[in-house]
């Protein structure tokens, strides 16, 4: 059947007028876009996924069976505080090379341009973008606790409503760390060797003892360390932590998320006013 001034939709036998107006996607599109596009990344290419997993086993096989070698008891009196602390950096690098990464590759491949044309504006295609990453660590890093505690033997409390909310807001700074890093790499292309070696850091924030040295806890995943090892070691319940001990770990998220926006706005300004946003 042939429509007049416009055409009938496939399957719904409903005329659609050519000079109707589309109406303008929202943030919700946007979001199904980028966890859609993550999605099929993830379940198109399962070798690189499955690589992921297997390259941070190994390394804790060497960690755990290294460990047992050279410190015997000690390590294993210690093993539960290693793995939560594990399970945190794997979290936390999957987060921040999420986005510190990414603008990196696109840097390269030369296709920066085409997120600054978006009606959402550059850093919330990319903010989304980090969130579906994170969210995909999330589940590969599940996976790597899970053979963790089956290798080691170990038990951990588990419970999700503490878990999954410490975790969350513990990774959130690191997201922020991950857009000014990202905006970094706009403006001086290629720094790959330094990204890579801020994840490191993230050891020597993970171990801080937040809860012996005041100043430690206002830095990125150490007041969500240390809730974490209380909550999945000792079996502490959110509802049982103080409530400053919350308030600092959703302050400090918040903060450094809010501060690597800004630099990563500003970073991303002088890039183009210096005209060198897609050069390489």
């Amino acid at each position: 059947m042939t429509a007049v001034d416009g055409e009938v939709e496939s399957g719904t036998g409903r005329e659609r007028d050519d000079t109707e107006t589309p109406r303008p996607a929202g943030y919700r599109h946007l979001a199904r876009a980028v966890f859609t596009r993550e999605y099929l990344i993830f379940v198109r290419y399962p070798a690189n996924a499955v690589g992921g997993i297997v390259i941070s086993l190994f390394f804790f096989g060497l960690l755990f069976y290294g460990g047992q070698m050279v410190a015997g008891q000690a390590l294993t009196d210690s093993l539960e505080g290693i793995i939560v602390g594990y399970f945190l950096w794997t979290l936390s690098v999957g987060a921040y090379s999420a986005i510190s990464n990414d603008i990196a590759s696109e840097v390269q491949w030369g296709t920066l341009e085409r997120h600054l044309m978006t009606p959402f504006g550059f850093a919330p295609v990319v903010l989304f973008k980090g969130v579906a990453k994170v969210v995909r660590t999330f589940v590969t890093s599940s996976i790597i606790l899970a053979v963790m505690l089956l290798v080691s033997g170990t038990g951990l409390q588990l419970n999700l409503v503490t878990v999954v909310p410490v975790a969350t807001l513990a990774v959130v700074s690191v997201l922020g760390l991950g857009l000014a890093a990202g905006g970094v790499a706009i403006l001086y292309k290629r720094i790959g060797n330094w990204l890579n070696l801020l994840q490191f850091g993230f050891i020597v924030l993970i171990s801080l003892p937040a809860f012996d040295l005041g100043w430690a806890r206002f830095l990125p995943l150490a007041q969500g360390s240390a809730l974490l090892q209380r909550a999945m070691v000792d079996g502490t319940r959110l509802w049982e932590f103080s409530v400053g001990d919350l308030a600092v770990l959703c302050v400090v998220a918040l903060g450094y998320l809010l501060l690597g926006y800004v630099v990563f706005q500003a970073a991303t300004r002088r890039a183009r006013r210096l005209g060198v946003l897609g050069d390489y």
